[in-house]
C-alpha cells in the first residue's frame, strides 16, 4: 500500500503500550488528547513524583485519569523499588495491576528511585512472582553512564542484562521499551516468544544528529543512525507480533523544553497513530520500505493487536468500534495548552501534515 495515495483506511483503535500521563496540571491538559491520536488503550508509566510503588497508588492515579477520560482503558504499573516484593506482586495481581517498571537508577527522567548494581540478582524473588502471577516486566533497557570509545550505545550495552533476565525468567513476560537500535530489534528477534519490544513514533523519523539540535526531538533513549532508524521501521512493517506500538509520549512544559538543561521526552499524544503512519509513508517514499510491504494486516497488528495479545486483552472486534483515518490535510499544532494558557506543551514535528484521525462506531 502506498500510504502517499490513501484518502481514507479504518483501523482498530491503537493500543499504545508506553505513555507518560504525568501528574497534576500536566495531566489534566495531556490525557483528554489520548483519543485524539486514535488511542483507546494505554500502559501507563509510573515514575510520578514520588514514585508509583504500592498498589494503593496506582489505583489511585488510574482513578485521576479515569475521571479526566473514562473511554480509554489504563494499564497500571508499579515502579521497581526494593518495596516492591513478592507480596506486593500478589496483591498488584489481584487488583489487575499489569505490570512493573524497571529503570537503572538515574538514566532519564524520574529515574533516581530506579535500580542500580545486578538487580538481577537483588530483584531474584520479585521477577520469580511475577512469573507466578502474570505481571509484564516493562524494562528501560540503557546502562547509565558515558558511552564507551568504540560508540556502542547504552542501549547496546544493556542487550546481554535482557538475554539474562530471559535465560533466567524464561516465563517471565519481558518488554524491552523504545527500541532504538538495529541491535535490539536483533537481541528481542533472538529471545525466546516471552519478549517482546516497543517502538515508538518518534524513533521511526528522527535521527541523532536531529535530537541533538531540536529540544523537542531529545529523549532517552536518544535517535540513533539512519541505519538503526530504518531497522525500526522494518521492523513495524514486518508483522513479527514480537514488535508493537509504545509512543513514549512524555510531556513537558514548554517552558521547561525552551530552557537549559532541556528535559528529555518527545510529546506526541495528541498525533500518535497519524505520526507511525506519516514516518511510513515518508520511508516509502524515499525508497526505505517497499510499499509492498506496508500492508494494513501490518499495520494493524503493530499499532492494535500484537500489543494487546502479548498483555493477553481482548482484541477489538471486527464489528466493534474503529478509527477512521482520512487525509484531509490537517497539519500538527505548534502545541497544546490549557483553558488559560497557563500550562503549554509543544508538539513533535509541529507543522507536519497529517491523516485526522476521529472515533467511529459501527
Amino acid at each position: 500500500m502506498r500510504l502517499k495515495d490513501v484518502h481514507r483506511i479504518e483501523l482498530p483503535p491503537t493500543a499504545d503500550m508506553h505513555v507518560h500521563l504525568r501528574q497534576g496540571e500536566i495531566m489534566n491538559l495531556v490525557v483528554p488528547y489520548i483519543r485524539r491520536g486514535g488511542v483507546d488503550t494505554v500502559f501507563v508509566m509510573p515514575n510520578l513524583q514520588p514514585p508509583v510503588t504500592s498498589v494503593a497508588a496506582a489505583l489511585e492515579y488510574k482513578s485521576q485519569l479515569q475521571a479526566l477520560e473514562p473511554e480509554v482503558n489504563y494499564l497500571m504499573s508499579l515502579y521497581l523499588h526494593p518495596s516492591i516484593t513478592p507480596e506486593v506482586i500478589a496483591e498488584a495481581a489481584k487488583a489487575g495491576i499489569a505490570g512493573v517498571k524497571l529503570y537503572p537508577q538515574g538514566v532519564t527522567t524520574n529515574s533516581e528511585s530506579g535500580v542500580a548494581g545486578d538487580f538481577v540478582e537483588t530483584f531474584a524473588a520479585t521477577f520469580a512472582a511475577m512469573e507466578e502471577h502474570g505481571l509484564v516486566l516493562n524494562l528501560h533497557g540503557e546502562v547509565p553512564g558515558t558511552v564507551p570509545k568504540d560508540n556502542v550505545s547504552l542501549e547496546e550495552l544493556f542487550l546481554p542484562t535482557l538475554e539474562r533476565l530471559n535465560q533466567t525468567y524464561p516465563k517471565l513476560r519481558i518488554v524491552l521499551e523504545h527500541c532504538s537500535t538495529a541491535a535490539a530489534i536483533d537481541a528481542v528477534r533472538a529471545c525466546s516468544s516471552t519478549v517482546a519490544g516497543t517502538i515508538t513514533a518518534h524513533h521511526l523519523y528522527l535521527t541523532g544528529d536531529i535530537s541533538e539540535v531540536d529540544p523537542h526531538a531529545f529523549c532517552k533513549p536518544i535517535p540513533k543512525t539512519t541505519a538503526d532508524r530504518d531497522a525500526l521501521l522494518r521492523a513495524v512493517c514486518s508483522g513479527d507480533p514480537k514488535f508493537f506500538f509504545g509512543s513514549d509520549s512524555a510531556p513537558h512544559p514548554l517552558v521547561n523544553k525552551q530552557g537549559t538543561p532541556v528535559p528529555a521526552g518527545v510529546f506526541t499524544q495528541p498525533y500518535a497513530t497519524q505520526l507511525v503512519l506519516l514516518a511510513l509513508e515518508e520511508a516509502t517514499e524515499n525508497g526505505i520500505i517497499d510499499e509492498k510491504d506496508v500492508r494494513q494486516e501490518n499495520i494493524e497488528g503493530f499499532l492494535s493487536l500484537f500489543g494487546r495479545r502479548f498483555y493477553r486483552l481482548p482484541e477489538p472486534s471486527p464489528t466493534g468500534p474503529r478509527i477512521a483515518v482520512k487525509r484531509t490535510g490537517e497539519t500538527i499544532q505548534p502545541s497544546i495548552r490549557d483553558a488559560d494558557g497557563k500550562v503549554e506543551v509543544g508538539n513533535s514535528r509541529a507543522g507536519a501534515e497529517v491523516f485526522s484521525v476521529r472515533h467511529v462506531s459501527p
